[in-house]
């Protein structure tokens, strides 16, 4: 079963995802978004055993997000995401997206 790797915890409700995958945290400390080294240093080790089957929930700052899939494409030469849809007409969901870098 893939992993869904959580950029950050925060305080939503990330249950939805786990159609997907096992849910893991990436981070659930604030972080500056000056700590660049940082995060990578953490996100590398969690994400060592990741495959190219897993995704990237996006959460959290953007530069947490960045790092996150920066190490996934440099691993696997491909991103999936999964990218969190609501709206007043809409129930809320999950949607995949994957970008393969061979593509570019």
């Amino acid at each position: 079963m893939p992993n869904v790797y959580i950029v950050n915890k925060g305080c939503h409700d990330y249950s939805k995802a786990e159609g997907y995958g096992s849910l893991v945290y990436l981070s659930r400390d604030m972080y500056s978004r000056f700590s660049t080294g940082k995060i990578f240093r953490v996100f590398r080790e969690q994400m060592k055993g990741s495959s190219s089957d897993d995704y990237i929930l996006i959460s959290g700052l953007s530069v947490m997000s960045s790092v996150a899939c920066s190490i996934f494409a440099a691993k696997h030469n491909r991103i999936n995401l999964l990218l969190f849809n609501s709206g007043p007409k809409l129930e809320d969901h999950y949607v995949q997206r994957t970008i393969v870098m061979e593509d570019l």
